[in-house]
């Protein structure tokens, strides 16, 4: 299931408000405590960078100086 920046804003404005129950449409979750809802925060925020591409690339540099 992809997710949407909504269903990040009202994740966001819970942990703002300090409450743990959130509604996406007709679905309710409520979390345990605020590291619960931080960590649906971020992977929230994670999926959404996948999805639109922009997920920095890693780029490794090597250099010598004996003979390769």
């Amino acid at each position: 299931m992809p997710y949407t920046t909504a269903q990040l804003d009202a994740l966001k404005r819970a942990l703002a408000t300090g409450e743990r129950r959130v509604s996406f449409g007709d679905k309710t979750v409520e979390y345990r405590s605020v590291d619960e809802l931080q960590s649906a925060i971020r992977t929230v925020e994670a999926e959404l960078a996948r999805q639109t591409g922009a997920i920095p690339k890693r780029q490794i540099r090597l250099t010598t100086s004996k003979g390769f």
